[in-house]
């Protein structure tokens, strides 16, 4: 979805996996994993970019944004499960095992 969502985006300085590689952990802890918390987050996270000429979508530029009053409470929660590994928004690789 990160992916889908990064290729629409109109900023003169994005680049592939800006959202999806870069992004995902912090995204999913702004908004909780819920959809309309994170295009809330994006739409004003680029024009925030627009605005400042910078252009791209960043962790310091996001920081400077305000997401809803509930995805902003169980953030805190899920930033320190992401920071200990303990999860992830990443998709597991698959382990090949020999013969």
């Amino acid at each position: 979805m990160l992916l889908a969502l990064e290729q629409r985006l109109v900023l003169a300085d994005k680049h592939p996996g800006m959202l999806a590689d870069d992004l995902s952990d912090y995204l999913f802890a702004r908004s909780t994993g819920h959809i309309g918390s994170l295009m809330t987050l994006i739409n004003r996270g680029c024009q925030r970019a627009i605005r400042n000429g910078e252009e791209r979508l960043s962790r310091s530029l996001l920081d400077e944004v305000k997401n809803d009053e509930a995805s902003e409470k169980a953030r805190q929660e899920l930033e320190a499960a992401l920071e200990k590994r303990r999860l992830t928004s990443r998709p597991q690789r698959a382990v090949r095992q020999s013969a």
